[in-house]
């Protein structure tokens, strides 16, 4: 299915997962509007995922609400449904990786659950 400007679409950008609509195509990408967050981004190193022991344990925040994100065209896809609140999405997309992280108990697992609770604190002010 060709996809266009303006039609909704998920996207997988990074470790995240979103809803957002596509605001513009290039050779190889699309420029993505994000409008809803389907799985909150890991943490730590994308090098070495899942290891707690790396040189800089990154904290990595959700895309924000209407950010702009050039996504390669392999990780988009059609959504033709509803797109759920962004705030709602968030809260939803944050309490399910928190949830797989407590079932865990590693290093990586403790160290990004540090993590999550400093952004859940910056996200819900």
């Amino acid at each position: 299915m060709e996809l266009k400007i303006g039609d909704s679409v998920t996207a997988i950008y990074k470790t995240g997962h979103y809803y957002g609509e596509i605001t513009r195509e290039l050779e190889n990408h699309y420029t993505i509007k994000v409008l809803a967050v389907k799985k909150h981004p890991m943490q730590g190193d994308l090098h070495h995922p899942k290891e707690a022991e790396v040189p800089f344990f990154h904290e990595r925040k959700a895309l924000a609400y209407r950010e702009q994100a050039n996504v390669p065209k392999p990780m988009v896809k059609p959504f033709n449904e509803s797109i759920p609140d962004y705030k709602e999405s968030l809260a939803q997309a944050l309490s399910a990786l928190i949830e797989s992280l407590e079932k865990e108990d590693t290093p990586f697992s403790q160290k990004s659950l540090s993590c999550l609770e400093n952004l859940k604190r910056e996200y819900f002010k």
